[in-house]
């Protein structure tokens, strides 16, 4: 077996947080953690990378040949990742969800010992937060109750969202990234007994394991839908839509977005890796993720088109995705309906709303924010208003800081967010769980992308649940939000259907 000696990177670390949990791979509780993980000089957090030079298999076959959980961030002007194991995990429960998180992140780092031969291979901690948090609503700190539908926790039950507590973050054992300079295999250990050699050890045997792979395999057919439950019948929606509206219409509300779930049994067992690859190819300019819990059988993913942010130093992307149409038959009922789309008075108010909104939530953390020229983002199914948002931080911001405070925008929850997701609370009967919420990873310099859950599914064996919203205002009419709810599950559910 060939030594491996892989050049160094400098990969920016943070000083340690004494009161930061991690727990590590392994633990049988949450309540088996290791406290600031810097044991005198020896470092518990160990990654090496080697560039690739044969190259991988495809995307497909590396991710079905990746041990569980597994992970997938692939994103436009990115690296993309497929990742495998978990040599650590991070959890938080509660309204202090993004506070424990970046403490824990941030120890975590600070402990290690890196050598990495470019910044794309660097350790990056993958993972997501739910929609609302146990006990209390995002950003309001509401009090909810115990069986509210907006609790995101594992619990003892058997829901789609079992596994998925608050906050989880994976610190991979195995990564790929694709850089623009080829494949980069990185492998990370974590804990007293982390060495040197026991990684770069582990490099050469991953290194030879995925490079012998085949370049693809055949894949397998698309499951077939068996059988299927709308969460929310036609007759409901009207009757919550119109709560809606007239909530809006007496001054309660500005905007809700209200969601619906559909509910499938599957002909056969759900292949993540191949839904993924067709997804990728039918949505090049969306986000897919992969998130797996570790201790039950099942995913959370998605190609999503919406940005909630991404940081690096102090510069800030992010942007307004509010206001749907569908796509044409032909290219000129496509400029037609993308005009129209433009032009719609009740596409654009929802539009400025968010845009506005966000416009406001970076200011606190901001030296200047910059709004660009509203138009038309293009997707296989639909086409959407868009506005990008930039902005130039006052001060080095961690990205969780930002996340936690765009997290929701109005173009998932509402406005005023109290009374909106009161509103949410009070008409969805199914658990959000981590749909609509922020998913991507964070690196050691406090950097990292947020994207927002949706065109999503979460599975298990072969069941699946799929989610859409739509955005509600006071001139909103239930049948037209009706049908574009049914556009918004057509990503997944085609990719489903047999």
């Amino acid at each position: 077996m060939t030594a491996i000696s892989p050049p160094t990177h400098g990969c920016t670390s943070v000083a340690p947080t004494p009161s930061a949990i991690v727990t590590l791979k392994g633990a049988e509780a949450h309540d088996q953690v290791m406290e600031s993980p810097r044991v005198a000089d020896e470092s518990v957090l160990v990654s090496r990378s080697v560039r690739l030079e044969t190259g991988v298999a495809s995307f497909r076959t590396l991710l079905n040949a990746m041990e569980h959980p597994r992970t997938v961030w692939t994103a436009p002007e990115e690296a993309n990742v497929i990742a495998g194991g978990a040599a650590a995990t991070l959890t938080a429960d509660g309204p202090e969800r993004f506070d424990r998180i970046r403490e824990a992140a941030q120890s975590l780092f600070a402990s290690g010992d890196v050598h990495a031969g470019t910044e794309a291979a660097c350790p990056r901690l993958f993972g997501g937060f739910s929609f609302h948090s146990k006990g209390r609503s995002p950003a309001t700190g509401t009090p909810q109750s115990e069986d509210s539908p907006g609790e995101g926790g594992e619990g003892a039950d058997d829901s789609a969202w079992a596994g998925f507590p608050d906050a989880r973050f994976v610190f991979p054992r195995v990564q790929v990234t694709q850089t623009e300079d080829g494949p980069w295999l990185t492998v990370n250990a974590v804990g007293p007994d982390a060495s040197v050699d026991s990684v770069v050890a582990t490099l050469a045997a991953e290194r030879d394991r995925l490079t012998g792979l085949p370049a693809t395999e055949p894949a397998l057919p698309r499951p077939g839908i068996a059988d299927q439950r709308r969460t929310t019948t036609r007759a409901a929606w009207r009757d919550v839509v119109t709560t809606a509206t007239d909530r809006v219409d007496d001054g309660t509300l500005q905007k809700v977005v209200l969601a619906q779930a559909l509910e499938l049994d599957l002909g056969s067992d759900l292949a993540v890796h191949d839904i993924l690859d067709r997804l990728g190819e039918k949505y090049p300019d969306c986000t897919r993720f992969l998130v797996e819990p570790e201790t039950t059988q099942g995913a959370f993913f998605g190609a999503t088109p919406e940005r909630l942010v991404s940081l690096r130093g102090r510069t800030v992307e992010t942007g307004a995705l509010a206001g749907t149409t569908g796509r044409g038959e032909t290219p000129a009922e496509d400029e037609w309906l993308a005009a129209e789309l433009l032009d719609d008075d009740k596409n654009v108010h929802e539009h400025e709303l968010v845009a506005e909104t966000i416009r406001e939530q970076l200011a606190p953390f901001a030296a200047s924010v910059s709004v660009g020229e509203r138009g038309i983002k293009r997707l296989a199914t639909v086409q959407h208003l868009y506005t990008p948002i930039t902005a130039e931080l006052a001060e080095d911001t961690h990205v969780l800081d930002v996340a936690e405070a765009l997290h929701p925008t109005p173009a998932v929850g509402g406005l005023p967010p109290d009374r909106a997701l009161e509103t949410i609370r009070e008409t969805e009967p199914f658990d959000r769980g981590w749909y609509a919420a922020p998913v991507g990873w964070i690196d050691a310099a406090g950097n990292g992308t947020f994207a927002v859950g949706l065109r999503s599914a979460v599975a298990r064996s072969r069941q699946a649940t799929l989610f859409a919203g739509v955005g509600i205002v006071g001139d909103s009419g239930p049948d037209a939000e009706w049908d574009e709810v049914e556009l918004k599950f057509r990503p997944i559910l085609d990719e489903l259907e047999s």
